[in-house]
This record gives structure tokens, sequence and C-alpha cells, in this order.
């Protein structure tokens, strides 16, 4: 249902550029050149990333070809178990035993326990935004967006049941604790802006166009207690600890944006845009990129700096 939303939007905004472009202007001869030209400015907002991605972040981690690790390999499984754990030699002291405060290596944590609630939060986002105004009504957008994603769930580790063996400390024997991730992301969009209306100051306006995603896996860790975790930093051995290069996935991915919002001409030079812009597009990490609906909402602020546009 977003989907067919999106794209009818989006049908919508061409249709109104193909139809403005095809009216015959009598006036055109007497049309200001002043309202031509280039326009740039900052935008702030939000942007509320579509939760598909965030499984990534979820412990398992990617090999040096980039392919996701299965449990015995997994991040989670080697920095819990094997190196912090005791599990990895004879004589290891047990890190999680001593957080937990129970005896050595009478905790469980297995592949049952790990995370399936990775959800990322909305992100603070800031970029440039630029136009080329055609007419008093028309502009060629080009706006370059940055934003810093913080991805965050849970998991559990089991703790030993007590002599008593009460309900309530069946209970108390499941401890959770934070993973978190980190993500960051370069969008570039090309498109077209029109606006309605006639109003010297309030006007409604469409855009729409093209839209690339640059995305990079940021950071992942675990917080036991006190004892933070690094997943990232993963060592291939516990008898002869060597660091391996960890896979990072990186990629650009394609789609189209559309948007919606009111356009305020402040005063000659400045112009305000509230704007809320719905993208479909693919964030090219992981095994299996799909094409899902991102959402951003900001506040676009041109000035004219050229006294070229109004």
């Amino acid at each position: 249902m977003k989907h067919r939303f999106l794209l009818l939007l989006l049908l919508i905004t061409f249709s109104t550029f193909a139809q403005d472009s095809t009216t015959v202007d009598t006036n055109f001869d007497k049309t200001n050149k002043n309202d031509k030209g280039f326009t740039f400015g900052l935008y702030i907002g939000t942007l509320f990333a579509n939760q598909y991605t965030a499984t990534m972040y979820d412990g398992y981690g990617f090999d040096v070809d980039g392919n996701k690790l299965n449990w015995e390999n997994s991040f989670m499984n080697q920095k819990i178990n094997i190196q912090n754990g005791g599990y990895g030699y004879p004589g290891q002291p047990d890190l999680i035993a001593q957080e937990l405060k129970v005896d050595p290596q009478t905790w469980v944590f297995d592949q049952s326990d790990m995370p399936t609630n990775m959800r990322y939060t909305p992100a603070f986002s800031v970029g440039l935004a630029g136009k080329y105004s055609v007419d008093k009504k028309n502009a060629i957008l080009l706006n370059v967006n940055a934003s810093k994603l913080n991805i965050s769930g849970n998991f559990v580790i089991i703790t030993p049941l007590s002599n008593t063996g009460s309900t309530t400390q069946l209970n108390d024997r499941i401890k959770t604790f934070g993973i978190k991730g980190g993500e960051q992301r370069l969008i570039i969009q090309l498109g077209y802006q029109h606006l309605f209306g006639d109003n010297e100051k309030f006007n409604f306006f469409l855009e729409g166009g093209l839209n690339a995603t640059l995305a990079k896996f940021d950071r992942n860790n675990i917080v036991i207690n006190n004892l933070q975790i690094d997943l990232v930093a993963y060592n291939n051995s516990v008898y002869y600890p060597t660091n391996v290069p960890v896979k990072k996935p990186i990629g650009i991915g394609f789609g189209v944006f559309t948007g919606m919002g009111v356009n305020i001409n402040f005063n000659p030079k400045t112009v305000i845009q509230l704007v809320y812009n719905p993208t479909f597009e693919k964030i090219n990490m992981g095994q299996s990129p799909a094409l899902k609906l991102q959402n951003s909402i900001g506040v676009r602020l041109f000035y004219d700096m050229f006294g070229s546009s109004k």
C-alpha cells in the first residue's frame, strides 16, 4: 500500500511538470530574468530508516567476502563464549562470569539467545540543498544529505539456578543486555520541483526524481554490565590472537524520491521549505538488499547570495 502511494505521488508530480511545460506563456517575453538562476541552502531534518537492514547489526558479523557468518563463527559467539567466557583454553579467565557475579562457566549463551529485535532509531540529517529555478514555479533540485544512524536491540544470557529454585529465581536467571550498531549514509537526490498557486508568500509544492544512497556499516558493540565488547575488533584465534580484516559492508543503492511541502518566501532573498520526502530505494548492503520505503522530514533554508532568483 505504501509503495502504491509513493508511485501515485511520483506520477502526479511528473504529470504536473509535463502539463506545466506544455502551457504556452503569452507573456514569455515579459518574464523577469531574475526568475531564473541558482540558489543554495542548508537542510536539517530527521531520517526514519526502514527496519529491513537493521538485522545486519544482530551480532553475527560478516566474513572478508561480505557473507554473513553462521552461529559458530559469529562475532558474538566468538567474543562472549571464546574470547571472554573462559571456553577458549585451560586457565583462561571467565570475564563474563565476573560481570554476572556467578561461578566460571556456569552461565549459558547459545544461538537462541542472539538478538532478534534490532531497530533503527530516528536519525538527525544535515546537508546542502541546491536548485536552479527555470521560472517562478519550476526548479531543478540537487540535494546532498548525510546521516549517522543508531541501531539497538537486546540479547540474553542464562545464569545458573540456585538451590531453592523458586519461580522468581527462574525468571531472574534470564539476564538481558544491550547491543548497538552504527551506520553512515550519504544521500544524493536529483529531481524537479513545482510550486502551486500564485500567493507571494506561501505555496504548496510537489517534487520528485532520482535518489542514490551510499551506506556504510560503521560499528557494532555489546555491553555486559561494565564490560564493553567491540564486535568488529575480531581475533581469529584465542591461542595466537591475530587481528583479521573485518568486513564492514559498504554499498551504493539507487531508487526514486518524491516530496511535498510548503514553500515560504520569507523575504526577497530567503526561502524556507518545510518538506516531507518518502523514498523507494535499495540500501545496497548485506546479502539480500531490496527496494524499501524510507521517510524523512525536514527544513530547507535557501539564500539567494547572487541575487539571481526569487
